[in-house]
């Protein structure tokens, strides 16, 4: 395997997953090795099935369905939201009848509600999934004059939290970033 690019983690019952955004993979750390020590290790899932791995940042944003039962992966190259058997690896496209998710990065999920962020699109789809993640549907999408490249997403009580990456201004020591509300 090449370079990897580490990009988001989920943590589910049993497990850390990892994005690597430079191949079609995802890293499993479990939470729980012998006598409760972390394995030293992670594992490496490789992604099969409808999974399309495209030139530039692919597997980015990473959450559980709302069952629980697989993972959500966004592709930040394709706007793809991936299905995917964390047993087999096998990614199916989830049925968003029709809406891409062109930029997609950090993804929070509540309940049903899916919140994926469209990072240079400075835009929040708002999307009901399906229990088993297998398909949803956009609800809203949220923007403001305030993002400037937001890349993920937390919440905290009744607020939703967005770090602005601001990959469209030059890095220099004095470049503000902030933190969206």
């Amino acid at each position: 395997m090449g370079t990897a690019f580490i990009n988001d983690v989920v943590l589910t019952d049993d497990a850390a997953w990892f994005t690597d955004s430079s191949s079609a993979s995802l890293f499993m750390v479990p939470l729980r090795g012998p006598k409760d020590r972390l394995p030293a290790a992670a594992q490496v899932l490789p992604l099969t099935g409808q999974w399309q791995q495209l030139s530039g940042i692919n597997a980015n944003g990473v959450t559980a369905t709302p069952d629980g039962g697989a993972l959500l992966v966004v592709n930040s190259a394709s706007g793809l939201l991936y299905r995917v058997d964390t047993t087999t690896g096998v990614a199916t496209v989830v049925d968003l009848g029709g809406t891409p998710l062109t930029n997609g990065d950090g993804l929070l999920l509540e309940g049903r509600t899916l919140y994926a962020v469209q990072n240079r699109l400075n835009n929040i789809a708002v999307l009901t999934m399906s229990r088993d993640g297998s398909s949803g549907r956009l609800e809203r999408n949220v923007t403001s004059t305030d993002f400037d490249v937001p890349t993920t997403v937390a919440r905290s009580g009744k607020r939703l939290y967005l770090p602005n990456a601001r990959f469209t201004t030059p890095p220099t020591l004095e470049t503000p970033y902030w933190v969206s509300a």
